[in-house]
This record gives C-alpha cells, structure tokens and sequence, in this order.
C-alpha cells in the first residue's frame, strides 16, 4: 500500500493516542471528520491497523520483572515447532515469541511478577512444553527504548 503524507501524519498521530477523536484529527491535519473516518476505515480494512489497544503500565499492575528466554528444540520438524508454537501462545506470561536464526530456535518476552514468579512459571510451564531441548534466560535490568510506534 502506498501511503500519502496525510496518511502518514495520521498514523503517527493514532500510534501517539489512539483515542483521538476523528474531530481532533481532521483539525490537526486540515481535512473533514468524514475524510478522517474513511481514511481510517481504508486503513483498518487494509490491515494495516490491525487493531487498538491500551498499553498498560508493567509497574502498576505488579508485573515488571522482564526475561528473555532463548529456546531450542530438540528436532526441528513441523511436528515439534507447530506442536511448540501452538503451547507457548497459550502462555499468558510470555508476551512475545520468535522464531529465529542462530544457536536458538525462539525468543520469548516473559513478564511476571518477580524471580520467584518466573521460576514456577520456567519450572510448571515451559519446561513442560514437549521437544524442548535447552534454555537459556536474561532478565531485564533497565528499559533504556520501549515502543510500540512505527515510523513511515
């Protein structure tokens, strides 16, 4: 999809805050409430906005301890990485999940509470996760870049 500078301006400004009123919008970028609704709707029938949500605030609901889990399978066939791959979205903690190239097979965002919390969480959940042969963790000591904006 070809995007034009008002398309461009106006998908920075919904990543920005995305509860905007289409009124504010069309004051913002020089064009109608009825132009703004219908470049919204191209956009979102699109697919290029996929969906909007609320980011919510890690610390206030008691779940800032961050890990990066690297996986590897024990075999890499289709039955073992859909088998995988269809559990670990099942997982509430894991946030975000890759398939990679390198000496892991995924990288998986897990948000708990704390280390007490990820460790029952390694132990009674993904460990339990069949093919896996290895893992290795790193947490999180400071978010220093967090976003969710993409820049066009």
């Amino acid at each position: 999809m070809v995007f034009d500078e008002i398309d461009k301006q106006l998908l920075a400004l919904l990543q920005s805050d995305s509860k905007q009123t289409n009124k504010a919008l069309s004051l913002k970028l020089g064009l109608s409430v009825t132009a703004v609704y219908e470049r919204i709707k191209k956009l979102e029938s699109s697919g290029v906005i996929s969906k909007n949500v609320a980011l919510v605030n890690k610390k206030k609901v008691n779940k800032a301890f961050v890990a990066f889990c690297h996986v590897k399978l024990l075999q890499h066939s289709q039955d073992y990485v859909v088998k995988f791959e269809r559990d670990v979205a099942e997982l509430e903690e894991v946030l975000e999940c890759y398939h990679i190239s390198g000496d892991y097979d995924y990288l998986l965002k897990v948000l708990v509470k704390d280390m007490e919390a990820f460790r029952e969480f390694m132990v009674k959940k993904l460990t339990r996760i069949d093919h896996i042969g290895s893992t290795h963790s790193m947490f999180m000591i400071n978010e220093v870049k967090h976003t969710t904006t993409i820049t066009l």
